[in-house]
């Protein structure tokens, strides 16, 4: 066993920096290799009707899984194939439809080269990322992305770093060229992460959220303050809304403007709702998104606006309460 160095603070910077340093610096040497084959590349996956499997072993299958996940969510479909279990059964998972990218830095991992054979045969194209462009995975693929580094970033130059880094550029470099090819937008990218918080701003509309039907506080406009008052602590929403008989919205009265009557002392009796209503409430489509809803929200300062379909017809409410419940805001 070696002895261990003796480590300083200065010393693990050094060598944390001179690491960070060897990694940028092969990633600013891809830009300029890039060329034919890479576009080729995009167009064949592109014009294919299957997925993309990749492979890869040890580091660089860690590498592949990352690179599946990216153009899954970005838009192409793929899927993740262990070489070595590949050669065990796990090769029925391909197709002819299929386009394989193999990841390898020496182009001469055993597992993958004891697949290529049935590969060809079955006629699925091949794309090798590989950092050495003379190997057996170079030689026998239809298309070669060049992931070569001069130097790993491991100071025995022995640990996959920098080539690994390189490959997970390349990869990203790749799902970006056919996200933009494929006119990918912010709301197919919401649908690949409904769990997500932009999936939760893009795909919830004031529908899904709203408050609708018994749930509403409705009052008409000849309804005593004291029954109004009833209704709205029945519904437990703040607020009553004002509708006329054709169920269009005419206003809206609130715990904030009952309140503000008391505080200037008016005679709250034999008032009615019409007489302190005020009109034009804050309104928005049920279609809308849920974080229209939210802006308006905010924008307005008010805690609450209603939903309505185009003819200003009541058909729901959505609250503050709501949007954070759902995670929206």
């Amino acid at each position: 066993m070696t002895t261990q160095a003796a480590l300083t603070h200065s010393r693990a910077l050094e060598v944390a920096r001179q690491a960070l340093k060897v990694e940028a610096d092969a990633l600013l040497a891809l830009g300029p290799r890039l060329g034919d084959a890479f576009e080729q590349v995009v167009q064949l996956i592109l014009s294919s009707s299957g997925r993309v499997a990749v492979m890869g072993m040890g580091k660089s299958g860690h590498v592949g899984r990352k690179i599946v996940a990216t153009l899954a969510s970005t838009g192409t479909p793929s899927f993740f194939v262990h070489p070595a279990e590949a050669s065990h059964g796990d090769l029925g998972m391909v197709t002819k439809a299929d386009i394989v990218l193999a990841l390898s830095n020496s182009g001469e991992s055993d597992e993958l080269n004891a697949i290529i054979p049935t590969l060809k045969r079955q006629g699925v194209k091949l794309i090798a990322m590989t950092g050495r462009s003379d190997s057996s995975l170079a030689r026998h693929a239809d298309f070669v992305l060049d992931s070569r580094v001069d130097q790993e970033a491991c100071p025995l130059n022995l640990a996959p770093t920098a080539s690994t880094t390189a490959q997970i550029a390349l990869g990203d470099a790749l799902a970006v060229a056919l996200l933009d090819a494929r006119g990918f937008r912010a709301e197919d990218f919401a649908r690949s992460h409904p769990g997500g918080a932009l999936g939760r701003k893009l795909l919830t509309h004031v529908r899904d959220l709203m408050r609708s039907g018994d749930a509403l506080p409705r009052v008409k406009a000849d309804m005593t303050l004291l029954e109004m008052m009833r209704v709205m602590s029945a519904k437990g929403l703040g607020c009553a809304i004002l509708v006329n008989d054709q169920e269009h919205v005419t206003g809206i009265f609130t715990d904030g403007d009952l309140r503000r009557l008391i505080e200037r002392g008016t005679d709250l009796r034999g008032l009615t709702a019409g007489d302190v209503m005020h009109g034009s409430p804050r309104t928005v489509q049920a279609d809308a998104l849920a974080v229209v809803a939210a802006d308006l929200m905010e924008s307005a300062r008010i805690t609450l606006v209603l939903a309505v379909d185009e003819e200003q017809r009541l058909l729901g409410a959505i609250s503050i309460n709501d949007l954070m419940r759902a995670k929206v805001i």
